[in-house]
């Protein structure tokens, strides 16, 4: 089942994950499998108070394996310090998740560039930040590292009204395909997973408002017909930082129902068309009235 766990027990032991934004949403839900596969993580973002929270609610499954530590991933020092205190607590780094971010719906012209930098910064800045600083690190120390960003699929094919968003993934999604080729001597990967619709109570109210929100209800965009569960995501991002997925090097992996696939082909939308509609249409193709 698509909601059910899919790595073996212990597919990550001995394996220390730093994940950035791990404390709400799905890196909350990533962290949580992490510590099931038995890896040890360290959760980053700004607001220590809700890192501090999820780390006492994974407290009796962590089983000291979690580590809360304060940093803003857009200043260096404070990266830098990240990666230290989880040395320091665990021996060792492994894999990144660059998994913070900042994004909000606007028309672009209504945007001031505070609110650019705002986002692009989080996202672009904070991405390179720890990929260069672990990537320092790993080859000085001649550790086979992995990083894996969460992007999304408009990163290669950009979108309106979300313009600062697509800057900065697209120049994630540059990074990933680039240091692949790069760093691969090192026996570091980057890849990449551009998840669809996988609603979180934070992100998803503040993008989607309640006068909105059943008009622009993500599961009508998607083939398949329903938004993601946590736990497929999770299953992903798990095969990626283990080493089961060793082979698999600068790829952006979209897992959303086919959703962007729908969007990008011009007739994609003939779904609409009834049974009914479609005799008419194939009855004035064959000349008939």
């Amino acid at each position: 089942m698509y909601d059910q766990p899919m790595l073996r027990d212990n597919a990550l032991k001995d394996k220390v994950i730093i994940v950035t934004g791990g404390g709400t949403g799905l890196g909350k839900s990533m962290v949580s499998y992490f510590l099931d596969l038995g890896a040890s993580v360290c959760i980053a973002s700004r607001k220590i108070d809700v890192l501090e929270k999820t780390a006492e609610e994974f407290k009796e499954k962590a089983a000291g394996r979690i580590l809360p530590v304060a940093c803003d991933v857009r200043k260096y020092d404070e990266v830098e310090n990240t990666i230290n205190e989880t040395v320091k607590k665990f021996g060792k780094v492994n894999a990144l998740v660059n998994n913070a971010a900042g994004n909000f719906i606007s028309p672009t012209e209504r945007l001031s560039h505070r609110a650019f930098d705002a986002v692009v910064d989080i996202v672009l800045k904070g991405s390179y930040n720890f990929t260069l600083a672990l990537g320092k690190y790993w080859i000085k120390d001649k550790i086979k590292g992995t990083v894996l960003s969460i992007l999304t699929t408009y990163a290669h094919t950009g979108s309106g009204w979300v313009v600062p968003s697509a800057c900065g993934k697209a120049g994630v999604l540059a990074m990933t395909r680039s240091l692949a080729v790069e760093w691969a001597k090192y026996g570091i990967r980057l890849n990449a997973v551009a998840p669809g619709p996988f609603p979180t109570a934070g992100a998803w109210d503040r993008l989607l408002p309640e006068p909105i929100k059943k008009d622009f209800d993500p599961a009508n965009k998607v083939p398949v017909g329903r938004v993601g569960e946590h736990q497929e995501l999770s299953n992903l991002c798990a095969f990626l930082v283990s080493d089961y997925s060793s082979y698999i090097d600068g790829e952006m992996i979209a897992i959303d129902g086919a959703e962007w696939l729908k969007g990008a082909g011009q007739f994609n939308n003939m779904d609409k068309v009834t049974p009914e509609m479609w005799d008419m249409l194939e009855a004035f193709a064959k000349g008939k009235k």
